[in-house]
């Protein structure tokens, strides 16, 4: 590793001008690549105290062993020459997309005498008329099929045309009606050529009047008793109809726009783009990539533009280029994108409409592919060995840790706070021995002393299993550290009381699909902790109180992805490619969500719950009758026996009983729901902002 201040330039070399900078390592290797406004402001920000920097950006500069730089004129051409480096040196610590094949285009060959529908990929040509891209060649090939029973245009290639017109027999095509055979002379160069140009008519979108000309067409035929050619207008009309099924209307006819939505984490980002010609979506692609430079999400909106029109013809870039984020600053990159054009490019970000609710779509489209992308990660048995080998070595452990398990504290400003346990064994995720926990001992917010109240008790029933003789014996309810409560999976969970499984009939004892015990009977090799040193050390302050001492503990704190060991004051850094840091991520993300999970379904019954849950004989219809009817609890509590008789469904008995419930609570005391103890609000109405709340959660 270089000291920066080994090649750090002095300030008065370098110029406070646009420009593009190299960083090189110490074999000559371009490592980075960066433009700049002003290069003596960007450069000196990467020659700060090495604490500051972001780890990423923090690797890169210990690596590289030279910077030398390159002055332009305008941020333009620092844009320009930006992208020709990093196409040229591929450098190491750059955003590279995963996904850089050409997509296939559906084209017809207007420069030629007889133009020839056919799928192309690379450069485009002069004189071809592009549609697309598509995903999929098979995907043009079926739109074709289709519409060449409405417009026969040729499809054949030069060696077939010509061998067609050598012998004077047209090809299989001709024959069955879905080429018009020019080859033989069934029809003229000219007539050909409008047969053709109707079909890119169609194709970009407008569709309309020459439906309605069909159908016209159509009704004439059968006002005639042309039965015949009525019917193959109709089926013409259907297939034309199913061509258009496949490129759904999504916006206004003839909106031409690039639609790109992007799904990140810390470590990895998917891109997606729908390319939306005359209204329609015409293609979809997509890019998986490592986030290998500190980058934002307006920063992955830039590279992905660079990579999607940098070596395109300027007549892909569309009218208007839809983002989730904006490049900062955004002026020179649509002035890039303007020229790649030749004519004015919207670069923007949907606000209301059509637009916002398809950008919606590409961004669904982006998180399901990088969930994908995880899956398939997670699911190799090489890629997951790798990453518990990388865990052990970097936390310094006897052995590769088979069992993880996480914990994670979620609350709501200091409200129904709880925990959750997740489990991985052997790197996939365990879900019928997840566990949760309501925080018992206090109350309020403190992320260390639940950290620490949750590792004693998880714990603490490990040691009371361990020290049983191996039958099943029910523990007593009412244990005084308050076991866990609840728990449930989303795959073979069992129901807990207590934290304690209920034994099975027939076996004697509650049993996986493997034959194990389910019970906390099975330590892990590593204890991880969402959360950095405090956390850290009160999950190792509870088990050293309980005495034991071969279970790891780390923690991951999300920020910057960093692992903490107790009594560590400086924080293991894994690599930013490392396997076992991504597994301990997704560990860390897996107990986040359960976490998060039970705590929004607690507050929910919370909110739900009303005094009226308490009344005797008052079932749910004429509990939602009196609430409609007087609105709150508190009217309801003011109400008189008269009153309350009014509602529909309820007698002078019910209303009785109604108003003798509320009046034994005090109106200034908050009420209690007696089958669950909890605190509910006097109205008994949860609040109109409750998914606002979500924002604040932790």
């Amino acid at each position: 590793m270089a000291d920066p201040s080994s090649y750090r330039p002095k300030p008065g070399q370098i110029p406070d001008s646009p420009g593009v900078y190299k960083f090189r390592d110490e074999h000559g290797r371009v490592i980075y690549v960066g433009k700049a406004k002003s290069l003596r402001q960007r450069l000196a920000n990467y020659f700060q105290d090495l604490a500051g920097l972001h780890p990423r950006t923090r690797t890169m500069v210990t690596t590289a062993a030279a910077v030398e730089w390159t002055v332009v004129t305008t941020e333009v051409e620092a844009l320009q020459l930006e992208y020709t480096w990093i196409k040229e040196f591929d450098p190491r610590f750059n955003v590279k997309y995963r996904d850089d094949k050409s997509y296939p285009y559906l084209a017809v060959t207007l420069n030629e005498e007889f133009p020839r529908v056919q799928v192309m990929r690379g450069a485009k040509k002069k004189g071809v008329r592009y549609f697309g891209p598509y995903g999929h060649a098979w995907a043009i090939r079926e739109t074709v099929d289709l519409m060449l029973r409405v417009f026969p245009v040729r499809t054949c290639s030069a060696g077939v045309f010509k061998r067609s017109a050598q012998i004077g027999r047209p090809c299989l095509l001709g024959y069955i009606g879905k080429c018009s055979a020019p080859c033989v002379g069934r029809i003229s160069p000219q007539e050909h050529h409008e047969l053709a140009e109707e079909f890119c008519d169609f194709m970009a979108g407008r569709t309309g009047a020459y439906l309605r000309r069909l159908e016209r067409q159509m009704q004439d035929a059968a006002e005639e008793m042309e039965y015949e050619r009525a019917a193959r207008l109709r089926d013409d009309i259907g297939a034309l109809k199913r061509a258009m099924e496949k490129s759904a209307v999504v916006l206004a006819d003839a909106t031409d726009a690039d639609l790109i939505a992007v799904a990140e984490d810390e470590l990895e980002a998917a891109v997606q783009i729908f390319h939306v010609r005359g209204g329609r979506v015409r293609g979809q692609r997509g890019w998986v990539t490592d986030k290998v430079e500190a980058v934002t999400t307006g920063g992955l909106v830039e590279h992905a533009l660079q990579q999607l029109y940098g070596e395109e013809r300027g007549d892909a870039v569309p009218k208007e280029v839809l983002v989730p984020a904006l490049p900062e600053p955004v002026e020179p990159v649509a002035q890039w994108l303007s020229e790649r054009r030749g004519s004015q490019v919207s670069l923007r970000i949907p606000q209301r409409g059509d637009k916002k609710d398809l950008m919606a779509t590409v961004g669904r489209n982006a998180q399901q592919a990088l969930a994908l992308h995880k899956t398939k990660r997670a699911s190799d048995l090489t890629t997951r060995s790798r990453a518990l080998e990388e865990i052990a070595e970097a936390l310094g452990l006897d052995a590769v840790p088979l069992r993880i398990e996480c914990f994670d504290i979620s609350h709501l400003q200091g409200d129904d706070v709880v925990a959750s346990m997740v489990v991985f064994e052997d790197g996939l995720a365990r879900k019928s021995e997840y566990r949760r926990f309501q925080i018992k001992t206090f109350q309020g917010q403190d992320d260390v002393r639940s950290m620490h109240e949750v590792i004693g008790r998880r714990f603490k029933r490990y040691l009371q299993e361990k020290q049983k003789s191996g039958e099943w014996t029910q523990e007593p309810a009412g244990d005084p550290q308050g076991d866990v409560n609840g728990v449930t999976g989303s795959s073979g969970g069992v129901t807990v009381h207590d934290g304690e499984p209920e034994p099975d009939p027939l076996a004697g004892r509650p049993t996986d699909e493997d034959g194990r015990p389910k019970r906390f009977a099975y330590p892990p090799q590593l204890v991880v902790v969402d959360g950095g040193a405090p956390q850290v050390a009160a999950a190792r302050r509870a088990l050293d109180e309980l005495g034991i001492d071969d279970v790891a503990v780390c923690g991951l704190a999300k920020r910057l992805e960093e692992v903490w060991l107790p009594e560590e004051d400086d924080p293991v850094v894994l690599p930013r490619s490392s396997e076992g840091l991504y597994l301990l991520q997704r560990v860390r993300d897996e107990a986040h969500r359960f976490a998060i999970t039970y705590q929004r379904s607690k507050r929910g019954k919370r909110l739900k719950s009303s005094p009226l849950d308490a009344v005797a004989g008052l079932g749910d219809t004429r509990r939602q009758a009196l609430l409609k009817h007087f609105g709150s609890v508190k009217k309801l509590r003011a109400a008189t026996v008269d009153e309350i008789c009014e509602v529909p469904g309820v007698g002078r008995k019910t209303a009785e009983t109604v108003a003798a419930a509320l009046a034994g609570a005090a109106p200034s005391a908050p009420a209690v729901n007696t089958a669950t103890g909890e605190i509910i609000e006097d109205d008994g109405a949860p609040p109109a902002a409750l998914s606002a709340e979500r924002g604040q959660e932790r």
